[in-house]
């Protein structure tokens, strides 16, 4: 349980420097927008994967790679 909140932590961190980086980077607007839009949902749904861990699923695997 450490172990993963650290790793959320630390890959939070690592987002919160992209999302920084992408604040940084001249884009137009529509396409500046659509980018953060983009990085939000991914991050959203990675924290969603990681988060089951907690509650004993065990991902998205197929049946042949177990």
């Amino acid at each position: 349980m450490i172990g993963l909140l650290i790793s959320i932590l630390i890959a939070l961190i690592v987002f919160s420097l992209i999302w920084w980086i992408l604040t940084m980077i001249p884009l137009p607007p529509p396409i500046a927008n659509i980018v953060r839009v983009i990085f939000v949902v991914l991050v959203a749904i990675w924290l969603i994967y990681e988060l089951l861990g907690f509650t004993g699923y065990s991902g998205f695997s197929h049946p042949t790679l177990r």
